[in-house]
Order: structure tokens, then sequence, then C-alpha cells
């Protein structure tokens, strides 16, 4: 067995709610009653900054404020710039509203042939099933839409999604998100999960989920066989800072991977969360220990009030060169932008080609090196096999 050492047993002793019993503290239905949904009981646990106190008061308007017990305990009360504090408890910043910024920041609502089921890609397409999520990330892409602060009066259509997606043949993928599936109960999930793998034409399952992180508890035993019964169903989840990555995470990806549930990791990239080499390496460092590949890391999208955590584009490529060539590829994600109004995502990399020219294409690795590679294949045969013959 895999050493533990690297992973922080978050255990409840270690923070608040010590006295709370065991069976209690590993029920997500307990967890779920007691999360901290109010700014009277957020400040009889930590102390807010005016920017934070501001921003709860405001939350109600934007995205609801909820926090699991179990997440909150890997805030650094102490420490205002928490990199996992920033990413639940409100700030200010959410106030303000930026020319730019779009409540629909990715084009959702113009791709979306029925309610709740998103058909932007030929082969593809999302379905939103919930509005709800175990806890609330400041920055949600659908923050109009999720907790329902807005208004935005979501509810979820599984049978007009089921049949529009039932009779589109040429869709062959379906990714489950919301809000987060896995709010679902077991009979939900069993049931939607057996609609879809009914529907002939459907190949792939996916499930975009960010429970493992804020409620591992949820990963029960049944659940597991669920997905298993139904697999492979492939599950991405939302670790942005290595913090993140407790014991009790690990133990959770290790159940879904026994049970053949292939995992990958989207991250959003944050400032002052983890906008640094370092900080990134060593979160996908420690995903690859828990079983998850690396697999997004996106630019935060334009979404209202988001302004205080996005970073410069080049502060992501600057994150790729320093993972590429450094670290095994299996830990490095593609970085993309998902386009204003409903482009897609574009992957952005770092300039490794320098230049294309009659003799090759003129590359430059890790390094700093520079290579050619030949256009010609006929070209390669006379070279002598003398790697110096390649450097430029």
């Amino acid at each position: 067995m895999q050493s533990n050492d690297r992973f922080k047993d978050w255990h409840r002793g270690q923070g608040l709610w010590a006295d709370i019993p065991e069976k209690d503290w590993n029920n997500w239905a307990w967890q779920l009653k007691n999360r901290i949904t109010k700014l009277e009981q957020l400040e009889k646990l930590i102390d807010l900054t005016p920017e934070e106190r501001a921003g709860s008061l405001f939350a109600n308007q934007k995205l609801a404020l909820a926090i699991t017990p179990y997440y909150f305990n890997l805030i650094d009360r102490e420490d205002p710039d928490c990199p996992i504090r920033a990413q639940v408890i409100p700030r200010e910043g959410e106030t303000h509203v930026s020319p730019e910024e779009l409540l629909d920041p990715v084009g959702e609502e113009s791709h979306m042939p029925v309610p709740g089921v998103v058909h932007r890609y030929p082969d593809r397409v999302l379905f939103l099933v919930t509005d709800r999520c175990a806890a609330y990330c400041r920055y949600c892409t659908r923050s109009r839409l999720v907790s329902n602060a807005q208004d935005y009066n979501f509810h979820p259509e599984f049978e007009q999604g089921l049949e529009y997606i039932a009779n589109t043949p040429q869709i062959r993928d379906v990714l489950i998100s919301g809000g987060d599936p896995l709010l679902l109960s077991n009979n939900k999930l069993n049931h939607l999960l057996e609609r879809l793998r009914a529907i002939p034409h459907i190949e792939f399952i996916r499930i975009g989920s960010r429970i493992p992180i804020f409620l591992p508890q949820r990963i029960t035993p049944e659940l597991c066989e669920i997905f298993k019964k139904h697999g492979p169903i492939w599950l991405s989840i939302h670790v942005n800072h290595p913090k993140e990555c407790t014991l009790a995470l690990k133990e959770a990806c290790e159940r879904l991977s026994f049970a053949g549930v292939p995992l990958g990791n989207q991250s959003v990239l944050l400032k002052g969360v983890n906008d640094s080499v370092d900080t990134m390496k060593a979160l996908v460092h420690r995903l690859l220990m828990m079983r998850v590949r690396p697999y997004y890391l996106y630019q935060c999208d334009l979404i209202t009030g988001s302004a205080h955590f996005r970073t410069a584009i080049q502060k992501g490529i600057e994150i790729i060169r320093g993972l590429r060539g450094h670290t095994t590829g299996y830990a490095i994600p593609q970085y993309v932008i998902d386009a204003p109004g409903g482009g897609g995502k574009i992957p952005i990399n770092p300039d490794y080609v320098e230049e294309i020219t009659a003799d090759g294409i003129i590359l430059k690795n890790f390094q700093g090196k520079r290579y050619r590679y030949p256009l010609d294949p006929e070209a390669a045969l006379v070279q002598d096999g003398n790697r110096e013959a390649f450097l430029v």
C-alpha cells in the first residue's frame, strides 16, 4: 500500500466539531445538514476580514454561501490569504462587475435545445441535472443558475433531456453536471445512468463533480456499486490546491478507482490559490498518487464578479512551461480557455514551434534548445544518423 505521509488526515479533532461522534462526521447527510450557510454562523467560527464580511452580505444576491464542516476544517483560520478560504468564503470583489464579464460567460444558453441540455459540440452534450452543490465555489461559471440566488428558476427536466438525447443519434457522449450530480440520491443516479445506458448510440458517460473534495463521505460503497453496474462511468473531479488532497479524498478516489471509475481532474487557475509553478506541481503530483490524471487547467471564465480571481494568460503559459519537461507527462494538464460566448475549449500552449521553413520545422524544447525536424521524409533518409545534425 502506498504511503499516506503526504496526505494529511484532516480529522475533525484537528479542527472544529471535535465532539461530534465518528458515525455522524463520516455521514454525508450529517455533513450537508450542518453546512455553514449564514453569515452569523461564519462569524462564530472565523474572524472575517472587512472584504469577506461585505462579500458574505452580498452572497444571497449572487451565489449562496455553503461550506461543509469537513471542508471548513481545511481552512487556515489565522491566514486571510488561505487558498482554501478564498475559494468558498465570499469577498467584496464579487460585487464589482467589469464590462467584459457575463452572466453566461461560455454561452451555454445559446446552445440549449431543451432545458438542461447544452449541445455545443457535434457528438456530445452537457446534461444539467441539478442546481445544488455541497459547497459553492465563489468563481462558479454557473453562478447564474447554481443555488438559485439570482432567481434563475432552473428546474431539471430529466425526461425532456433524456428524450432529446435518445432522439439525436449523433450524440455518443453525455457529460452529467449541474450543480453537482452526486448530490442526487442513489436511486435517482441509478435510474439516470440506467436510462442513458439503454440508449444505443451512447458510448461514453461522464460525471463532473466536486463532491469528493467538499464531501468525500458521499463516496460510499453503495455509490461505487452503482458506477460499477453501469460502467465505465468516467468522473472528472475538481481539485485546485494540494491542501485539498487529504487522506479522506485519497481514500474516496481509491474506492472509485477500484470500482472501475477512470478519474480526471479539472483545475481552475485562480489568483492567490494555485497561480505558481510550485503549487501546481505539488498538486499534480498528489493527484497522480491518488490515481487521478490531471486533465484540464482552465483559465477562469469571465463570470460576473470574478476579476479578483483571474490571472493573466501569461501566468497559465508560464505554469505549463514550468511543468513540461520537469515532471512526467501524465502530470501535465491541458491549459484551455473556454471561449466567451460559446466558442468551446481552446488549448493554449507555450510556443514550442519557432519556425516552419522549406527545410523543416524548428522546435524549442523545455531547456530552450532548438531542434530541426525535416518536413520531407525523403530528406531525413540522407542524414548520417548524427544527432548533432538536427541541432539548430
